[in-house]
């Protein structure tokens, strides 16, 4: 594999299992270091078991095995103060900032107008709040270094179209789209690229158990919003990963306020 990272130091959100582990994995086996985060917990609104420390610590290793150090907290990016203090503790551990991987999200589902306030505030708090948060604990050490850099926030097919029953997850990955265009424009002279990804299904564990019953309720009434171009139905972590890898690395130098999909088709139908 490509060394595309070497002496560099990668910052991830949500790093204790699905997308976030698979991209520190990858920069790690790519010869970077990193700097990893996770709130490790339970969320009110969400109907899928929460990552856990053993899930952080799991990642930790991995990391290590592929030849990479390693500074992981458990932090929550709604705590703006928390991921503050944990990035700028792995910086002075590791030495610089590279490359900001914006990746902790969660979802759940209901018909728009149904949504409660909880699911509203939580998945907002933690999408786009937590995702601001993150860029904003991060961009000023790099504009100190003086070495550009590249942020990547994910979003999802989610981001750049309306989906049925996840209205405030649309709303929150349309939102921190939005949010990297701008950034793009405002840190572009600062050498700093900042792209979205955007994912289609994911196998990372988060399971909505209420979707099923929604989608065969309302099954009359749906279009072709679910179908994908390709045969497959569901991406694994380590191929978004992979496309992430692509974004932050010099081959990517002249992309930034892109939209990236890695959605198997699904945009396209």
């Amino acid at each position: 594999m490509a060394r595309r990272f070497e002496d560099k130091v990668v910052f991830v959100t949500g790093a204790a299992r699905g997308q976030g582990r698979a991209e520190a994995v990858r920069f790690a086996e790519e010869g970077a270091d990193v700097i990893a985060v996770d709130a490790c917990a339970e969320f009110g609104s969400t109907g899928y078991a929460g990552a856990t420390e053993d899930d952080l610590a799991e990642t930790v290793k991995l990391v290590e095995a592929a030849g990479g150090r390693i500074v992981a907290s458990k932090v929550d990016v709604r705590d703006f103060d928390a991921l503050s203090a944990a990035l700028a503790a792995g910086i002075e551990q590791l030495g610089r900032l590279d490359v900001v991987v914006a990746n902790a999200g969660i979802c759940s589902a209901a018909l728009s107008w149904e949504i409660t306030p909880e699911q509203w505030r939580e998945t907002i708090d933690v999408n786009l709040t937590g995702v601001w948060h993150t860029a904003k604990a991060a961009v000023p050490h790099l504009i100190a270094q003086g070495s550009g850099g590249a942020m990547v926030f994910t979003s999802s097919v989610a981001g750049l179209k309306g989906m049925p029953f996840v209205g405030h997850y649309v709303a929150s990955k349309h939102a921190i789209t939005g949010l990297a265009k701008t950034m793009a424009n405002e840190l572009g002279g600062y050498g700093i690229r900042v792209n979205t990804v955007h994912p289609a299904g994911v196998a990372t564990g988060m399971q909505m158990g209420e979707m099923g019953p929604l989608l065969e309720a309302h099954a009359s009434t749906l279009g072709p919003i679910f179908m994908n171009a390709l045969p497959s139905y569901i991406c694994q972590p380590e191929e978004i990963a992979a496309a992430v890898a692509w974004l932050c690395s010099d081959e990517a130098g002249q992309v930034t306020g892109a939209q990236i999909p890695v959605d198997m088709g699904n945009l396209n139908r």
